[in-house]
């Protein structure tokens, strides 16, 4: 894609960049919950899975919506970030199962962080763009990755005290 001329090519562009940040997200949180071994890590995992699919399928519409390109602009961003995430969560993971799981909350946390801020930004151009019912829908996706957040971290807190 060329440079932006225009918000509303701003908005798509951020929009497609988070598609292909969801997919790539998607297939790391399935390699990561067979490697988790909390029973609890590996439900908010799956969970997380159908979250973000559901996130993509907003996405979707919502740049069909606004006459942009139905397709994903690859994230190199969510790339790095997914690379990390299955070299500390998989390639160079503790065998001790809670040391694992430790490194993969912290790595789907990441990754659910780069998620934020682009929904929280798409959300902030819909709004400028006059398009309510998109930032309603983008800022929905927000709070949702936001309660996500909120569990993994309470996760993390009891997985690092059996860890300690």
């Amino acid at each position: 894609m060329s440079a932006p001329t225009s918000l509303k090519e701003v908005y798509l562009d951020e929009m497609q960049d988070l598609w292909s940040a969801n997919d790539q997200m998607v297939r790391a949180a399935q390699q990561l919950t067979g490697q988790a071994s909390d029973p609890k890590l590996k439900q908010m995992l799956e969970h997380s899975v159908g979250g973000i699919q559901k996130h993509t399928d907003v996405l979707k519409s919502l740049i069909q919506a606004n006459g942009g390109e139905t397709k994903p602009e690859h994230c190199k961003g969510m790339e790095g970030l997914v690379a990390e995430a299955l070299k500390h969560g998989i390639k160079e993971a503790p065998s001790d199962g809670k040391l694992r799981d430790v490194q993969i909350i912290a790595q789907y946390q990441r990754m659910s962080h780069y998620g934020l801020a682009g929904f929280g930004s798409a959300a902030a151009y819909a709004k400028a763009l006059g398009r309510s019912d998109d930032a309603v829908k983008l800022k929905q996706a927000v709070d949702e990755i936001y309660k996500g957040d909120t569990m993994a971290s309470q996760l993390a807190e009891s997985v690092e005290r059996a860890a300690a």
